[in-house]
């Protein structure tokens, strides 16, 4: 017979063989939903529900470029849609869709001069509201603040910046991956067109490459014992393998003007022929950070407060990761509540 210790372990690398081989891929984005307005590869979505509208200020959530929205409304019980829905808000969903090969000339002046204005407009006209609220997730929030800088005569009353990068200064490894004496961007963009997600995916991935590379498949068979783990641990796994390709020209803009030269926070940016200035943002914001988070660490988070004009602004660092500030416990019982919280007092 084996020992009692080894039997345990058989036990949990075999569960651990079936999640992998096995298991059916987990549904995701339970929230129910309708389309609202679409634009080439975009939808923007309303949230539907039973629960009746408590404010008067609708909340569009817009994401970035990579990976899926639906990290937003991952799963029953997690998921900050589904949360807010509840507490009462009208919720819409800006998702970028699948960019094709014939999209790769688009530049990130299109999504914020184009894009992000349809959509505030199709958001008041759907609410009947005179307001609206934006949450930008990571390189979203990123956009999301160019756009707000160059069209403060658009009704937006509140921002929430979630883990967006606004200084480029320092990076930590992401300015040695992309230092531009070693990355040519030109030449990735000419001879690509489309970015393919496995470029970004590995990138990321590089900056922790011993937890993100191996760390994922050892906690599943520490814990492959744990039904409610490998729930959590499959719905992961599903977001991060789906990104999307990122636009050739867009990248272009993206390593260069941010990461490669910082123009951004410099107010040096140059988005369709205009300036882009932060200190043109008056609307309440709430900056959010995590204190673990290595693609947009605290201080490049933070480098936003003294940029902009806002009177009501507050700058919150939690103690979280990049994707945990959404998913998880910690999500569940800090981030959803200090968001609607804050959203709760300036939407009525």
């Amino acid at each position: 017979m084996m020992p009692d210790e080894f039997k345990h372990y058989y036990s949990r690398l075999k569960r651990a063989t079936e999640v992998l081989t096995k298991d059916s891929e987990p549904e995701v984005g339970p929230t129910p939903k309708e389309v609202i307005w679409t634009k080439n590869k975009a939808t923007l979505y309303r949230y539907t529900s039973d629960q009746p509208k408590k404010h008067k200020v609708p909340l569009l959530l817009v994401y970035a470029l990579i990976n899926k929205p639906y990290i937003l409304d991952l799963t029953r019980g997690n998921s900050f849609v589904e949360y807010m829905v509840n507490r009462g808000f009208d919720v819409y969903l800006l998702d970028w869709g699948t960019p094709g090969y014939e999209d790769k000339n688009m530049k990130l002046d299109d999504y914020i001069m184009d894009y992000i204005p349809r959509a505030v407009r199709k958001v008041l006209r759907s609410s009947k509201a005179a307001e609206v609220s934006i949450l930008g997730y990571c390189m979203g929030g990123t956009m999301t603040s160019v756009f707000a800088a160059l069209h403060p005569e658009l009704p937006v009353r509140n921002f929430v910046f979630m883990t967006s990068p606004f200084d480029f200064k320092e990076t930590g490894l992401y300015g040695s991956f992309l230092d531009g004496r070693y990355f040519d961007i030109d030449k990735v963009v000419d001879t690509l067109g489309l970015i393919p997600p496995e470029m970004i995916d590995f990138g990321n991935k590089m900056l922790k490459p011993a937890t993100n590379f191996y760390g994922p498949y050892v906690s599943l068979v520490d814990r492959a014992d744990n039904e409610d783990f490998i729930k959590n641990w499959k719905l992961m796994q599903k977001w991060v393998g789906d990104g999307v390709p990122f636009p050739g020209e867009a990248y272009r803009q993206w390593i260069r003007d941010f990461y490669q030269q910082n123009k951004l926070i410099k107010g040096e940016l140059v988005i369709r022929g205009r300036k882009v200035n932060l200190k043109n943002i008056t609307a309440n914001v709430l900056n959010l950070s995590g204190e673990r988070d290595h693609i947009a660490q605290p201080h490049q988070v933070e480098a936003l407060m003294n940029a902009i004009s806002s009177k009501d602004k507050r700058y919150v660092t939690l103690p979280t990761g990049h994707v945990s500030i959404t998913f998880g416990p910690k999500a569940v019982k800090q981030t959803y509540p200090t968001i609607g919280d804050w959203l709760e007092e300036r939407s009525n």
